[in-house]
């Protein structure tokens, strides 16, 4: 193991040596005079080096497998401009800078003075207006987005891992990704002026060398104006051409690298692909090519056998994407099915219980759809944002199915998995129900509104205005779905709650006040005996949206005592105001029952208390007894339209509600010590037996 450390390191250090040799090379080769032959093989390197890193660029699958590049740009730079002082010096003390400008002069400039000129006059346009300058703005631009995207990428990231998508490995990769973008694209918009100022460099240095060789010719070597400029011309012409190709080659490998578009494919063909990839396209192409060659005096050889081509191309293409589509399906076909027969009966998965569900017949589907411009999704979720809003709990998600054994129009609502309401709606029409002051008579079909069982009348769509100008309250199906799956929401909500979810707005709370939190749980009371305080104010429809002073009443009260039901009073009466403003109308007299003392006596001297809670031992005939007065003297207030409110002690409240919950349904039961001392109360009855 050691030996083969040993050898990548020694490895390492040759390169390190190599790059160190390149760099200190650019400043010995602007001190010393190369003699002709040695720049010759350095001019040839400087250009392997050129077409080594315009193929890097090509083929590299991501930008960051190219990190270094802007420092390649920088040392590449210095070493093609200490290459441009060298040969000067020698056009200029010798005139003879060797084969490889000589060569650039005579035949790419074509040994003319004139024709060498022009051509290295286009090439600084290409690359100074053309290429260099639109590299600039793409590296400024793509450095300016990648730094204002960094916040919403790592919250990406934060969310993934938050959400179990990935771990902290892959996290902390990502990160060090995104932190490696942000500094190469930095990097690259200084760089890119490496380039431009490298052309402006060897735009100076030709035009020393034109006016210096002109100069040493007339007055060191006795050349006339005429033989000077004519010679030294093409040297000078063939230095810049030899030094502006590589310069050239460099330009476009930067707008390369900094245009990539693709993250992780190959340059070629996802080049040829986008271009070439469509039939439609080449069989256009084609088509005008073709167009041009006969309606044109163009060479009708060329153009119309261009366009054959491109159309030829494109049936061929066209041929091989439909054999690729049929072949896609066919193995997707396969698959499918190889995976159904290999994978063994997933069971775990049967054993899910949706919390919610709602199943409808396929009469009501269009209503779910909404590509046929169903809102019944939308509604759902603002069911959800409402409950959260007036209970203080999340409702978990609602599943919403069709189910061809319903019929068309009916939908059943199920609770973790038990139907518990069902429903039926007419597609098409409205409900309409009488608010108990409407004389006037409509035509329809007699029903029952589902969620509180009023009677109503199905109307049509003519209906619909006359029945509201009368008075009539018309809702729509969707409404009438809506506002039954609420109820029954509201009805078992205190069921819903779980132990996650407390412990979900445990965590809530303690973003925000994590004192009490840590001081209640787990030193007090365990996240079950949290759960169950909140599902009891949750069952008498008490908000817990006021978590705080739940879970301060809790850490004060629970030392004490234990009893989730003595701690659930404790709690409501530290939310009196909260009772007295649903229950209770401030500034009005609110008339209700109160409880005989001798039957609250009798009701405090039933209770057994033992390990596992506290219950009731009365006598079933004196049970049905004060059941019985209790249903005379709240019906009262449900004739006077009153809310049917009985009125206890504070001791005796809880064991009231227990014995009354398999009686009267929704009766509420509340203890002095839960109202305001701003409310008004009066008494219309008192429950006796």
């Amino acid at each position: 193991m050691p030996a083969k450390g040993g050898s990548k390191s020694k490895v390492f250090n040759v390169f390190d040596i190599g790059v160190a040799l390149y760099l200190l090379s650019a400043f010995v080769f602007m001190i010393i005079t190369l003699p002709a032959t040695l720049l010759d093989v350095c001019l040839a390197f400087n250009m392997a080096i050129a077409f080594a890193i315009l193929f890097n660029t090509l083929f590299v699958k991501e930008v960051l497998d190219m990190s270094f590049y802007p420092t390649i740009l920088l040392f590449t730079t210095i070493f093609r401009i200490s290459l441009n002082v060298s040969s000067t010096k020698l056009i200029l003390t010798t005139g003879d800078p060797g084969n490889v400008v000589r060569t650039f002069g005579q035949f790419v400039g074509g040994n003319d003075l004139i024709v060498g000129t022009i051509v290295y006059i286009i090439l600084l346009i290409v690359q100074l207006v053309v290429i260099n300058k639109g590299s600039e703005r793409v590296s400024e631009v793509t450095a300016r987005f990648t730094l204002d995207a960094m916040p919403g990428k790592q919250m990406a990231i934060d969310a993934d891992l938050n959400s179990g998508a990935i771990d902290d490995a892959e996290a902390k990769a990502r990160r060090d990704k995104i932190q490696e973008e942000s500094s190469f694209f930095g990097s690259m918009d200084g760089a890119v002026k490496y380039v431009k100022g490298d052309t402006n460099a060897g735009l100076i240095i030709t035009g020393v060398n034109l006016v210096g060789g002109i100069a040493m010719a007339m007055l060191r070597r006795g050349m006339t104006f005429g033989e000077a400029l004519n010679t030294y011309t093409i040297l000078t012409i063939g230095d810049g051409l030899v030094g502006e190709i590589p310069s050239l080659l460099i330009s476009l490998s930067t707008g390369i690298l900094v245009t990539k578009g693709a993250k992780e494919a190959d340059f070629g063909p996802v080049l040829v692909r986008q271009i070439l990839s469509t039939p439609k396209v080449m069989y256009m192409a084609g088509a005008i090519i073709a167009f041009l060659g006969v309606a044109t005096p163009l060479n009708p050889v060329i153009f119309v056998s261009m366009g054959a081509i491109f159309i030829v191309g494109g049936r061929m293409m066209q041929n091989q994407l439909e054999v690729e589509t049929v072949e896609a399906k066919a193995e997707q076909a396969e698959e499918v099915t190889a995976e159904e027969i290999r994978k063994p009966e997933n069971v775990i998965s049967l054993l899910n219980v949706d919390p919610i569900e709602l199943e409808f017949g396929y009469g009501i589907i269009p209503l779910a759809d909404v590509n046929q411009g169903g809102d019944l999704l939308d509604r759902v979720v603002m069911i959800r944002r409402q409950i959260a809003l007036e209970m203080g709990t999340v409702v978990p998600i609602i599943r919403l199915r069709d189910n061809i054994q319903l019929n068309p129009n009916q939908y059943i609502i199920k609770i973790k998995g038990v139907q518990v309401a069902e429903g039926e709606i007419l597609f098409d029409h409205y409900m309409a129900m009488n608010p108990g002051y409407v004389e006037e008579e409509i035509t329809g079909i007699n029903t029952f509104e589902p969620s509180f069982h009023l009677p109503a009348i199905w109307i049509t769509e003519s209906q619909r205005e006359r029945a509201e100008s009368a008075g009539y309250t018309v809702v729509d199906p969707p409404s009438i779905i809506a506002t039954h799956l609420t109820e029954v929401i509201r009805q078992h909500i205190s069921e819903l709650l779980t132990r996650q979810d407390t412990q979900n707005l445990v965590n809530n709370l303690k973003e925000s006040n994590p004192e009490v939190v840590d001081e209640l749980i787990p030193k007090i009371l365990g996240i079950g005996e949290v759960q169950k305080v909140l599902q009891n104010l949750l069952k008498e429809g008490i908000s817990i949206r006021d978590l705080l002073t739940i879970f301060e009443t809790l850490a004060d009260y629970g030392a004490s005592t234990r009893d989730t039901d003595i701690l659930t009073e404790y709690c409501r009466q530290a939310l009196k105001r909260a009772i007295s403003a649903r229950y209770f109308q401030m500034g009005e007299s609110t008339s209700v029952v109160t409880l005989d003392p001798a039957i609250e006596q009798e009701i405090m001297g039933s209770v057994k208390q033992t390990e596992q809670g506290s219950y009731i031992t009365l006598p079933p005939d004196r049970t049905k007894a004060i059941m019985a007065s209790a249903e005379a003297e709240t019906r009262k207030l449900e004739e006077m339209g009153r809310n049917p409110i009985v009125l206890t002690s504070p001791i005796v409240r809880i064991y009231f509600k227990k014995l009354s919950e398999d009686y009267i349904k929704d009766l509420i039961v509340v203890s002095y010590s839960e109202i305001d001392s701003n409310v008004e109360l009066q008494s219309v009855g008192i429950i006796t037996a």
